[in-house]
């Protein structure tokens, strides 16, 4: 087989949508290397340049000018010979030509619907139109959750029978274990307290860190919060600031020092109020460290029967999961190694064995 890629986000996105273009390519390689997998964009940079040495992966320059990702880079796909074209981030190309070929795409999550305040008035219509268009013109959609698969279904009226959940995995780095001096010297860089719990994700109202520092006040726990910030982390810091809660904000934080920081937790906490998966919540069960996350969306999916789940919009019920399980290490513990064996769900190569299946059946 031949796929086509979308790899805008691949090359030009350091998190989410990049991470998981950057990981498909990899494991389908890793697992399938004898087909081939090409990368269009008009151009590449160093991100993702240790795929492109892998086997089967190619870069493909696609043609320049304005909106040519939306009307000409389907064509190219075409023009290069590919069986399937795959949009990794929920958008397809508007035009193709009349050679054969089959569409798919992937879609994340529905999030501007379900929380439009969060989204400008024209975000919200720009978004619909591009994931609605998308999914009515592929011949399969891949959802990341069954929570994502049931808003497809519900808000862009799409038939359940087209719409596959394929779960996301995530960074090898997270398996691994660092070296001792690597990890003394994350410690030290950073400043780390002996003993902490650690939030990861950006800074902003949806992901609801201050209903976790709302839940330390008076506790004495310390905080590691790893995220790029935007205008909500003034409120954080005013909260933590006139409560005196020991708290670190770290950034430019990189992968391998980031899994240090997962290994090194007492307690990894993810109050979000929506998700359209949660890979965070993955990175500490393959760091064999607890979870703390909430019981909406799909993050009872991520976080399987052994995580603890929190009410997100209760402050005292945040409180009192964390000082239980920061005060019985037996039992967190129990739950980290009960969550080690449940994620494994989310390997490599359970995941490209799924998505081979997937492109093998669309060109049935």
């Amino acid at each position: 087989m031949k796929i086509a890629y979308d790899a805008k986000r691949f090359f030009h996105n350091t998190s989410g949508l990049g991470n998981y273009s950057r990981d498909l390519v990899r494991i389908l390689s890793q697992y399938f290397p004898e087909n081939k997998y090409l990368l269009l964009n008009k151009n590449k940079s160093e991100r993702g340049a240790d795929i492109l040495q892998l086997p089967g992966v190619r870069f493909v320059e696609t043609s320049k000018g304005q909106m040519s990702r939306q009307f000409k880079m389907g064509k190219d796909a075409q023009q290069a010979g590919a069986d399937i074209f795959h949009g990794l981030s929920g958008e397809l190309p508007l035009k193709w030509d009349k050679r054969s070929i089959r569409k798919a795409v992937t879609i994340h999550d529905l999030i501007f619907v379900r929380y439009p305040q969060y989204y400008s008035f024209f975000d919200r219509k720009i978004h619909f139109w591009k994931f609605k268009k998308a999914a009515e013109s592929a011949d399969k959609i891949i959802a990341i959750s069954e929570q994502t698969k049931r808003d497809i279904i519900q808000f862009l009226k799409i038939p359940g029978p087209k719409v596959e959940v394929i779960y996301q995995g995530c960074h090898q780095a997270f398996k691994e274990k660092q070296s001792e001096e690597f990890t003394q010297n994350t410690k030290q860089k950073f400043n780390i307290p002996e003993k902490f719990i650690l939030n990861v994700g950006t800074i902003e109202a949806r992901k609801n860190l201050l209903n976790v520092v709302k839940a330390l006040k008076d506790t004495g726990i310390p905080l590691v919060v790893v995220g790029k910030k935007t205008k909500y982390f003034k409120k954080v810091e005013r909260f933590v600031q006139q409560n005196k809660i020991e708290v670190r904000f770290l950034e430019g934080v990189s992968m391998d020092e980031l899994a240090v920081l997962y290994k090194l937790a007492e307690i990894f906490i993810y109050p979000s109020l929506f998700e359209g998966f949660g890979i965070p919540v993955i990175e500490a069960l393959f760091s064999r460290t607890v979870v703390i996350t909430s019981n909406t969306s799909c993050l009872p999916e991520a976080g399987g029967p052994d995580s603890v789940y929190i009410d997100p919009q209760n402050y005292l019920d945040i409180r009192a999961k964390i000082k239980f399980l920061w005060e019985n290490k037996a039992e967190a513990k129990r739950r980290a190694d009960k969550g080690y064996h449940f994620v494994q769900k989310f390997n490599d190569e359970a995941i490209a064995e799924q998505l081979i299946r997937f492109y093998q059946d669309l060109i049935r």
